[in-house]
């Protein structure tokens, strides 16, 4: 694949007759030159990406990547890994999934792949059907990459089912893990505000939604970090899985949490690998922190430690090993195929 003069983003709205409402997505795209140039994720804490807005998509059809970002953040916020992706000729284009956004995350919302999973499916209808986009699309290759959250529902996506009794038990024998400590925590968010909600019982979730099939055959290949509800998805279904499967854990072996591992993911789907970064921790995948980062994160008492890593090496480090990974990963599965 050849490089792109620059790395061209816009924000769109798609309609989302699911969601009773449209969706916000994020698109970037190899460009010709032009456009304004702005830095996607931008933010008090984080540092931002730049592309430039407006600019012409460069000619010819590219493989689409679907971006599923992880619990309480936004897609925006992985303008770090798009970029590399779009240098290497792939179209990348995400929603912020409503109910699990930054300012807009409940613990009753968490739980529900399958909302997730018909956001990522709408875009790609969307974008594959619209004359703006669909010259540029090569709808034959596409991919799909999650983080966290994102990463389960990638997973569900491609043909992984979850089992709600799988959960709750799991949330029974590893309470102190974050997502289950999410869903005891009474904390949440909404419209930007922190509210107090009640502890969710996870057995209440729609069992029959929770569970069903959200497998969208259009997808041919998919990168899962840190796949949350890793203890959750049915063995027979991962063994059914038939397209190639990146698991990436950020961490050394034996070190990742239980939440993520993605050891039994990869060894029971017939096509998956699994890589780990070393000296990274699961936040590690969060953009770089601005100097002050961290300081303005204990002022606001945010719990997590969104600015740490694992080791001594510097997020920039970590963040370069793990775009080459993902990028040369999605090289392999499409070019061949061009």
């Amino acid at each position: 694949m050849l490089a792109a003069e620059q790395v061209g983003v816009r924000q769109i709205e798609v309609q989302s007759p699911a969601r009773g409402k449209a969706l916000s997505v994020t698109i970037w795209y190899p460009a010709e030159a032009g456009g304004a140039e702005t830095l996607m994720g931008n933010s008090r804490i984080f540092a931002g990406t730049p592309a430039f807005v407006g600019a012409s998509p460069a000619a010819g059809r590219h493989p689409l990547i679907l971006l599923s970002h992880g619990s309480g953040a936004r897609v925006e916020t992985m303008a770090w890994l798009a970029k590399p992706l779009v240098e290497a000729g792939f179209i990348v284009a995400g929603p912020n999934h409503p109910g699990t956004t930054s300012g807009d995350s409940t613990p009753a919302d968490t739980p529900k792949l399958w909302e997730r999973t018909e956001d990522l499916s709408r875009v790609l209808t969307a974008l594959s059907a619209d004359p703006q986009w669909h010259p540029f699309i090569n709808s034959d290759q596409v991919g799909a990459l999650g983080f966290s959250l994102g990463g389960a529902a990638v997973l569900d996506l491609v043909g992984g089912r979850v089992s709600l009794e799988a959960y709750a038990r799991y949330c029974e024998a590893f309470p102190d893990m974050a997502d289950c400590v999410w869903f005891a925590g009474r904390r949440s968010f909404v419209s930007g505000a922190e509210v107090t909600v009640e502890p969710l019982d996870l057995r209440t979730v729609d069992r029959t939604r929770y569970e069903q099939s959200n497998r969208d055959a259009r997808v041919r290949f998919a990168v899962l970090v840190d796949p949350s509800m890793a203890r959750a998805f049915d063995p027979q279904s991962l063994k059914a899985i038939d397209i190639p499967l990146l698991f990436v854990n950020q961490g050394e072996a034996g070190k990742v949490p239980v939440s993520v591992a993605a050891d039994d993911l990869a060894r029971l789907t017939p096509y998956g690998s699994l890589i780990h970064i070393p000296q990274a921790v699961h936040f590690s995948f969060l953009p770089e922190c601005k100097p002050d980062g961290a300081k303005i994160l204990r002022s606001l008492g945010d719990p997590d430690a969104l600015c740490a890593d694992g080791g001594t090496r510097p997020r920039s480090d970590i963040h370069k090993e793990l775009a080459d990974r993902v990028t040369q990963s999605f090289i392999r599965q499409f070019d061949g195929q061009r």
